[in-house]
């Protein structure tokens, strides 16, 4: 059986792909003390568990041109503070082994009654603090979670606060569809808004309108240069690629991302939905036979309407099918949907960690550290991130 495949930090560029062609001017160097991750061999797994690449501490993928000198950050890494919640800490660790800092001292614990405790465990006065939490399930314990970080750092006169939420939970409530709704998105963005948080950093909103929800700056970044990358490693044939949308809602994304896929051609899977978690399928717009079909979509959820899909793909003459989505929800059954043998291989990335319980052998994992500590930096140093958000 095949092993699930896992790419950590060092995000694997092809020299092929349109992101490939920034080069480096120079070296990122490394705090004193600071940590550093040293090459080693992969860790090979025979039960099915991830292999696991390490990086080394010089390198980073072409499309994020690294030009930090270290009077940089010896002069300004007193004044940056990077603290990570119980959500994702993996993520968060992988963030500050990149930039070549350590993760801030923090203390949060949970009451008998459930309560959320938090306390800094060093000091941030007058310094840019970015707080990594994605609100991924339990969604509401981790939203809460964040909501007592940004409180804390705000009552312990940081300078600036920047909520890092690299999988922003109920995006999908943003506008009325029926009577009587709530707009659940605009509730979470007024809410960290008042805990304190000064701007906030998320990646692949579900839709673009949720950023104008917020009344701070919001710095939208995008999973897809990751997953391109990775794509042109394939070495498809751009005459046998389609990029397909799952949905009617998502071909705005799909068309973005066959754009950059050699300018692929474009398919939409026309669906209507019964219910909350409740696909149908009805038709396909476009030709796939005989083509890899590459499905496109910000998260993956039950994987109902991915499946539904990948099967009309199936049905309609597609060669492979390849699933692909920044945020993996993974509520059930995803998985056993998800490892059903309709999909090639699922990339997804680690905005949402996968318990090793939910590993199967089409799955892989691709890091964004990478791109959110590029993103950090940029935004400590007022430099612009529009070279990345797209």
């Amino acid at each position: 059986m095949a092993s699930v495949a896992f790419l950590s930090s060092s995000l694997f560029v092809s020299r092929s792909s349109p992101f490939a062609n920034n080069k480096r001017t120079e070296n990122r160097t490394f705090l004193q003390g600071g940590v550093r991750c040293k090459l080693v061999e992969p860790l090979q797994f025979s039960n099915g568990s991830p292999c696991i690449p390490a990086f080394n501490d010089l390198c980073g993928p072409d499309f994020l041109p690294l030009n930090y000198s270290r009077d940089f950050l010896s002069n300004n890494d007193r004044r940056l503070r990077i603290f990570s919640g119980t959500a994702n800490p993996t993520l968060s660790q992988e963030i500050a082994c990149y930039m070549g800092l350590e993760l801030g001292k923090i203390k949060i614990k949970r009451f008998a009654d459930g309560e959320i405790y938090v306390q800094l465990q060093e000091s941030v006065r007058g310094c840019d603090v970015f707080l990594v939490q994605p609100t991924c399930p339990p969604a509401n314990e981790n939203l809460m979670e964040l909501l007592i970080m940004i409180d804390a750092c705000r009552r312990a006169s940081a300078k600036n606060i920047t909520a890092v939420i690299p999988y922003f939970g109920y995006a999908r409530a943003d506008r009325k569809t029926q009577g009587r709704e709530s707009i659940a998105a605009k509730l979470v963005a007024n809410l960290i808004t008042e805990a304190g948080a000064n701007r906030v950093l998320a990646c692949d909103l579900h839709s673009g309108q949720s950023m104008g929800y917020f009344d701070i700056p919001v710095d939208h970044v995008y999973g897809q240069p990751v997953i391109l990358d990775y794509l042109a490693s394939k070495t498809i044939s751009s005459n046998d690629l389609v990029v397909v949308s799952p949905d009617v809602g998502g071909v705005a994304r799909a068309r973005a991302f066959a754009k950059k896929l050699s300018d692929a051609p474009l398919a939409i899977v026309d669906k209507r939905r019964q219910g909350h978690n409740v696909a149908e399928v009805m038709n396909l717009i476009g030709d796939v036979r005989g083509k890899v079909a590459v499905m496109v979509d910000d998260m993956i959820d039950t994987a109902g309407t991915i499946t539904n899909g990948a099967a009309l793909l199936h049905q309609e003459g597609a060669r492979e099918v390849y699933a692909c989505c920044t945020h993996a929800v993974f509520s059930p059954p995803a998985i056993e949907r998800l490892a059903g043998g309709l999909f090639q291989e699922v990339i997804i990335t680690n905005t949402i960690p996968v318990m090793e319980k939910n590993y199967f052998p089409q799955l892989t994992i691709l890091s964004v550290a990478n791109l959110l500590g590029e993103t950090i930096w940029r935004v400590h140093d007022d430099c612009s991130v529009s070279s990345i958000s797209h």
